[in-house]
């Protein structure tokens, strides 16, 4: 793959990128590089915007601050950034004018070279970044030279176009969100996968029907598998809408025990009852779940898609139990911090929906859940009915801790729930007191807040990296 041939010329094509962000300036240093007139545009206008035009204006690329709304002249062609709406005025505008929108996703896909490396794409409401990282790993295990790419770490743009960094790859694992799949209407994966689907970024989306079409569309025009999760029936549901190439097949994962075409489990073992010859009466053993790191149900589910689309791409057993066990998963996601008299105490600050909690809380029993934050209009009665039986304490914290409260109240009034009041960057280490008063020798502390974290921290990571160190604080001081 490279920059040798790209299938399409883009030479004089007067592009309007919206966003002055990481994907955005990307997307505009790739375009202009292959002859495009570039101007990009954003409402902001602060000193890091300006800074930021001044680099783009020494590369000949335009800058327009302090108006996201107007369509420049002469536009042929509108790239934007994945957080932009589709009610954004600007988009109002360019249609108006019948030009297209479109993502850093749809131009990657445009720019590829003719021998360009087959993509392997993930979408779902969680799990997205590990089961993309974890796909990686078993491709490197099988020998073949590929990138995690997408919605984690470098663009795709210049993962596209970068030759020097990145070589010739046999194939990318590509992580797309919805906003990114929304505005990318020409893709085509060899294969991909939908992990789960719950509602979330319905604010952007407008609805959980549009949401769920959005992740729908990483299924169109596949050619080998669609893999779905059999656990979750409304990703079946986008298989069975998706236009497909002759020949691409439905492939199921569950942690049951697999039927025809689909990877599960059987006493422990990772099985393919897919891509096997006689699938009606074989099984191909790929792995144990004590390789898969941690071995929580959610993450197991994971390790069966990624070694699905591993699969459908030829890979062999041993490979997906090498990749498997050679996978670290990223900080703050169902992390082991310690054990403390007996009790464990686990970060997964990156459950930040409902969706992810449950999951979290369902690997583990008996629990005293850390809970709270901004809960981005969620409800919680749900998450707190089907998670009540494993609660042996809830302590909550952050700016809607109240809307948790009111489920358990509701739905578990027998659990005792401690409240922290505080916010200020003592709130972590009263909450993991409170937690470590509640718990029981072989019970687990889990962080796993359902909401978002950016009323008390920065982000998810330093609200996990607080619960350690409180963690570790309550530790040395009981050793």
């Amino acid at each position: 793959m490279g920059s040798r041939q790209v299938s399409q010329s883009w030479q004089g094509m007067r592009i309007t990128v919206a966003g002055l962000g990481v994907s955005g300036i990307s997307a505009a240093r790739a375009l202009a590089g292959l002859g495009a007139v570039v101007t990009v545009v954003d409402g902001g206008d602060s000193g890091t915007h300006r800074e930021r035009a001044a680099e783009l204006a020494e590369e000949g690329i335009s800058v327009r601050l302090g108006d996201a709304e107007t369509l420049p002249e002469g536009t042929g062609l509108v790239v934007t950034s994945p957080g932009w709406k589709p009610d954004s005025p600007l988009f109002a505008a360019a249609a108006e004018a019948g030009v297209d929108v479109v993502g850093d996703v749809e131009i990657a896909w445009r720019l590829r070279g003719e021998n360009a490396a087959p993509w392997l794409a993930i979408t779902g409401t969680n799990g997205k970044t590990t089961t993309t990282q974890m796909l990686a790993s078993i491709l490197r295990a099988a020998g073949l030279r590929t990138a995690a790419v997408g919605n984690i770490g470098t663009p795709i743009v210049d993962v596209v176009l970068g030759e020097e960094t990145y070589g010739d790859l046999d194939v990318l694992a590509v992580e797309l969100s919805s906003y990114q799949l929304h505005w990318a209407p020409s893709l085509r994966a060899h294969s991909a996968a939908v992990l789960n689907l719950a509602p979330d970024h319905l604010d952007w989306h407008g609805s959980m029907e549009a949401y769920a079409a959005d992740k729908g569309r990483i299924y169109e025009g596949n050619t080998v598998a669609c893999v779905y999760n059999v656990a979750d029936p409304a990703t079946e549901d986008l298989v069975r809408e998706a236009d497909v190439e002759e020949g691409c097949r439905a492939i199921g994962f569950t942690l049951g025990s697999p039927g025809p075409s689909q990877l599960g489990v059987v006493d422990g073992i990772l099985v393919d009852r897919a891509f096997v010859a006689n699938r009606q009466k074989n099984a191909q053993e790929l792995a144990e779940v004590a390789d898969v790191n941690p071995p929580a149900p959610h993450n197991i589910a994971n390790a069966l898609a990624a070694a699905a689309l591993a699969r459908a791409f030829g890979v062999e057993p041993k490979a997906v139990r090498d990749g498997l066990r050679a996978f670290r998963p990223d900080a703050h996601r169902i992390a082991h911090v310690a054990d403390v008299e007996g009790v464990a105490y686990v970060d997964d600050s990156k459950a930040t929906n409902t969706h992810a909690a449950e999951a979290s809380l369902a690997a583990y029993e008996p629990i005293v859940w850390i809970a709270g934050g901004l809960a981005k209009g969620a409800s919680f009665d749900e998450l707190v009915q089907r998670s009540a039986k494993r609660l042996r304490g809830v302590v909550l914290i952050g700016a809607e801790r109240h809307l948790i409260a009111e489920a358990l109240a509701r739905h578990a009034p027998e659990v005792p729930v401690v409240d922290v009041e505080r916010t200020d960057t003592g709130a972590m280490s009263e909450a993991v007191r409170a937690a470590a008063g509640l718990a029981k020798p072989g019970d687990t502390v889990l962080l796993a807040p359902a909401c978002a974290s950016m009323d008390m921290f920065t982000n998810y990571n330093k609200r996990g990296e607080a619960f350690a160190e409180a963690v570790r604080g309550l530790a040395a001081e009981r050793a």
